[in-house]
């Protein structure tokens, strides 16, 4: 099997410009010749070169190597970055990012006159980019340059680059120009204008190309794309996954549900792994766990309610929720399992993940281990564990070696389970991917469910397991956002409520949840009344006659 191709550093610069019609961005077209982006249209930019250091360059302005090096969070050769960018573009679009020894940009006729001498040269080979620049006594001007992204090409393609993207105004008094060899063409275009060429099959884009105009069409002129890169949070590399599904190969990026999946199971990213999840498909997602998805797809529960498989035939299986009452899910886990099914395990008792249990007692004789809720109403009456677990344990099934974590909110007798050997915990309801987890009194708790997501701090696992959706990666910071999220939405509570200075669930639900679509206010006033039952706790509301009432009010 072929290594993963090293990736190549490389730059781009994005040129913009503001028009009339709002802030246009420049397109160069490549030539069919090539092998690499053949015939698509991208922004200017390719590899670092040899030469691209800042001791063969004046460099004016504020940024240094030192600040380049944070910006780009590299140990050394940051601003190696920032001149490839400015050298390609000028040998790509004849633009020129540089300043005379006045300090001043290039006036139009200085631009003029330095291109016409030494762009065909610099082409030809016959004098190198630096040469040009210092016989020429001009200074490269970084500091006009912005960082914007990072893109690394997927590690199944043959060539690949860890390429950083820059955006820059269009300097005035410059024309564009392509160079005539590796780029044949260029166009400005509005960004929603190119991709409507694209979706049309007019103008072939690369896929970072493509997800980078997206982000273009968020900005109306210039200005506003270059004080985004000021503001925005520290860029997060973005690294294409090869997948494949219904309408075949597609690349997935850092937030689409497949992705950390795609990453674990095919490393060299071949696209072998699934963007679909499909009820009745076995999906092995570690050394000795398998996923199988029960045919119960719903608004509640997502592509399914997962069922997972640990173990192996010569040491027995142990099943972590069965899922529902469905005899053809059940006999599916009784071929995977080759009928050598030992121990079920349930997150909890609700009527999608628990019903299985009975029917692998009876028909493998396993043993079924969970817990009762504390109010059992619109739980699983046919639960009837073997033993009941309780949290702060280590229990062994066979050779497998299972952390139990009462984690109560979602439901009283919640529990996760940490399967070591795997490092990856089973999160059931507890963590949901795709969906915020619905907190329903009586038995859901929104107080416990805070604290229960601030104990999963206390425990080390690289991956979540959840009760419904793909493998999910970086378990802490996916602890964090759902926390935030969760006082999110309960200062919206407080919000509202100082606003109505006192409402009824109906009322607060329409300002409260007035980003939720209103098909979804029903199941929303579940968790509402959670949190407000968690503020009635902590003594930040008061509630009369179904009318609640800020205390500071």
């Amino acid at each position: 099997m072929a290594e993963i191709v090293t990736p190549r550093p490389a730059a781009t610069l994005i040129l913009v410009r503001d028009s009339a019609a709002g802030m246009e961005v420049l397109l160069g077209e490549k030539t069919s010749k090539v092998n690499f982006a053949a015939g698509a249209f991208v922004f200017p930019g390719g590899a670092l070169d040899d030469l691209d250091y800042g001791d063969n360059f004046n460099i004016s302005g504020k940024l240094n190597d030192d600040q380049a090096n944070q910006i780009l969070g590299v140990s050394d050769g940051g601003l190696n970055y920032w001149i490839a960018a400015i050298r390609e573009c000028f040998e790509e679009v004849g633009v020129l990012f540089a300043a005379s020894s006045s300090g001043e940009m290039l006036s139009e006729n200085e631009y003029s006159n330095f291109q016409s001498s030494n762009r065909k040269k610099l082409d030809r080979g016959e004098v190198t980019f630096h040469e040009i620049l210092r016989d020429a006594e001009l200074s490269l001007e970084v500091d006009r340059l912005h960082y914007l992204s990072r893109w690394v090409t997927h590690a199944g393609s043959p060539r690949r680059y860890d390429t950083r993207f820059f955006i820059a105004r269009m300097p005035n008094g410059q024309i564009a120009q392509h160079d005539g060899g590796e780029l044949v063409g260029h166009r400005w275009a509005k960004p929603e204008e190119a991709l409507k060429l694209s979706s049309k099959g007019e103008l072939n884009l690369m896929f970072p190309t493509q997800k980078t105009l997206e982000k273009l069409t968020e900005f109306r002129e210039v200005e506003e794309a270059l004080s985004y890169t000021l503001n925005a949070p520290p860029v997060t590399p973005m690294k294409p996954r090869l997948t494949t599904g219904i309408g075949g190969k597609k690349l997935l990026l850092p937030g689409d549900f497949a992705y950390a999946e795609a990453g674990k199971l095919d490393p060299k990213q071949l696209g072998t792994v699934s963007r679909d999840i499909q009820a009745g498909v076995a999906v092995q997602i570690d050394k000795r766990v398998k996923r199988l998805t029960a045919p119960n797809a719903s608004i509640m529960t997502g592509p399914g309610t997962n069922t997972y498989i640990l173990g192996d035939d010569a040491n027995g299986y142990l099943v972590i929720d069965p899922g529902p009452e469905d005899t053809k899910h059940i006999d599916l886990i009784r071929d995977l399992t080759s009928n050598r099914v030992k121990w079920v395990l349930c997150t909890h008792t609700h009527i999608d993940h628990s019903p299985g249990a009975a029917l692998i007692n009876r028909s493998m004789g396993a043993r079924i281990y969970g817990r009762l809720a504390d109010d059992m109403d619109r739980q699983d009456s046919s639960f009837i564990p073997d033993e009941q677990l309780s949290g702060g344990s280590k229990t062994n099934f066979g050779d497998l070696k299972i952390d139990i974590l009462h984690t109560p909110g979602h439901a009283s007798n919640h529990l996760c389970f940490l399967f070591e050997e795997a490092r990856m915990l089973f999160t059931g309801d507890h963590i949901m991917q795709g969906s915020t987890v619905v907190i329903n009194p009586p038995d859901g708790d929104m107080s416990a469910y805070f604290s229960s997501l601030n104990n999963l701090y206390d425990y080390q696992f690289d991956w979540i397991a959840p009760g419904h959706g793909f493998l999910m990666d970086n378990p802490h910071e996916v602890v964090n956002r759902l926390l935030i999220h969760r006082q999110k939405r309960e200062t919206k509570i407080v919000n509202a409520l100082s606003t109505l200075k006192a409402g009824t669930i109906d009322e607060l639900v329409v300002r409260a949840y007035d980003d939720v679509s209103e098909t979804l206010h029903q199941l929303a006033k579940r968790s509402l009344l959670a949190h407000l039952i968690k503020l009635l706790k902590e003594g930040r509301v008061n509630m009369n006659n179904d009318v609640w009432v800020s205390v500071s009010n």
